[in-house]
């Protein structure tokens, strides 16, 4: 599971910027490549929503588990304080809006805050926002497309996110990990 998890982060880099157009941090990626081409991980996890199909991949109990997703962005030098506000008070609204079409809820828990740290590693991120799901397939369902396509399969709230937040971007970073408790591999 721990090999998956890793390859579903590495593909939530490559979805963010299929999606929104905006550039990630990866030492792969070409930086005049408008869109990237998928790498290996990505290619499993489109494999792995082959091999057990869309209804699958997103069902609720589909490898449950906490998963924490990470979202770290940068935002464009233009973007207003105002413009950087409502990204973030949208994204928030997501906790409440975040629902399958059955009315549950898709997110445990949903956390943000501005870059802080005076490590001087940061990569030049603003702002990071930390996602709770109970399931994989909670986190599948609200990654969305293009990973699924189907209707039904994805979240609408945050595909509408992803489309009103890209013009604020400058970088967008995912990161998600089932986590591992003391002694777990």
């Amino acid at each position: 599971m721990m090999r998956c998890s890793r390859m579903f982060a590495l593909s939530s880099l490559m979805v963010g910027a299929l999606i929104t157009g905006v550039p990630v941090v990866a030492p792969h990626m070409a930086r005049a490549a408008a869109v990237p081409t998928l790498d290996k991980a990505a290619q499993a996890v489109q494999a792995l929503v082959r091999q057990v199909g869309e209804d699958r991949f997103t069902a609720p109990d589909f490898r449950p588990g906490v998963v924490r997703h990470m979202v770290m962005f940068q935002f464009r030098p233009e973007t207003t304080q105002a413009q950087r506000q409502e990204v973030t008070r949208r994204f928030l609204a997501l906790a409440q809006a975040s629902r399958r079409p059955d009315g549950s809820a898709v997110i445990q828990a949903l956390e943000a805050g501005p870059q802080t740290s005076g490590e001087n590693a940061d990569l030049g991120l603003d702002y990071g926002y930390l996602v709770t799901f109970r399931s994989e397939g909670d986190r599948n369902y609200y990654v969305g497309r293009p990973i699924v396509q189907g209707h039904g399969h994805y979240d609408p709230a945050h595909d509408a996110f992803k489309a009103f937040a890209a013009p604020y971007l400058a970088k967008a970073v995912v990161f998600d990990f089932t986590v591992r408790r003391n002694g777990e591999t």
